[in-house]
C-alpha cells in the first residue's frame, strides 16, 4: 500500500463524487468500499486516498479563493470589533504574501506586558507552505501570551521589515 501503487479507479472517483454530494461521511463512503470488495486488503487505496479526493478535487478548495476567504474573514472580525488589527498583502495572482493580524485583546494585553517581546516563526507546515509567525509576550505571572500573528509567503529580509513595519504600526 504504497502510496505511489495506491490509485482511485473513474469509478470509485464518481463513487465518492456522489456520496459527498449526498453528504455522506467518507468514512462512511470507505466502508461501503470495503464492503463491496470483501476486505479492505482488497483494495487499491485507503481511506485517507478517499478524504484526500474529497479535499482536493471534489471541493475544489484553491488557494486564490481561500486567499479571498481569508481575506473576507479579517473584515468581518475588524467590523465586529474596530480594535482588531490586519494587514493583508497578495501577491499579483491574489495569492497570499504576508499577513498580519492582531485582536483587540492582544492589543490590549501589550499595552500591560510589553517589556518582553518574542518573535518565532515555524517550519511550513500547512498546505500552502506560509510560514506562521508568532509575537508572544510574557505576563506579570509568566505566562506566555499571544500579541499578533502572521503568515508569510517566504522568509526574506523584505518579508520581516513589512511585517515589523505592520507590528509597530498596529502596536
Amino acid at each position: 500500500m504504497l502510496k505511489q501503487h495506491r490509485e482511485l479507479s473513474m469509478f470509485v472517483r464518481r463513487t465518492i463524487e456522489t456520496h459527498e454530494e449526498a453528504r455522506i461521511k467518507p468514512s462512511k463512503t470507505y466502508q461501503s468500499f470495503v464492503a463491496a470488495a470483501g476486505s479492505h486488503h482488497e483494495l487499491s487505496f485507503i481511506e485517507r486516498d478517499v478524504r484526500n479526493y474529497i479535499t482536493g478535487e471534489v471541493r475544489n478548495i484553491s488557494e486564490e479563493d481561500d486567499a479571498k476567504e481569508f481575506g473576507k474573514g479579517q473584515l468581518r472580525m475588524k467590523e465586529k470589533n474596530q480594535n482588531f488589527f490586519f494587514e493583508l498583502n497578495l501577491e499579483a495572482d491574489h495569492y497570499i504574501k504576508h499577513v498580519f493580524w492582531a485582536d483587540a485583546r492582544s492589543r490590549a494585553a501589550f499595552e500591560y506586558f510589553r517589556d518582553v517581546v518574542s518573535f518565532d516563526t515555524t517550519y511550513n507546515t500547512n498546505r500552502y507552505n506560509l510560514v506562521l509567525g508568532s509575537f508572544v509576550g510574557v505576563n506579570h505571572h509568566g505566562q506566555s501570551t499571544l500579541l499578533g500573528c502572521a503568515l508569510m509567503k517566504n522568509e526574506d529580509i523584505q518579508s520581516f521589515k513589512w511585517l515589523f513595519e505592520c507590528w509597530l504600526h498596529c502596536m
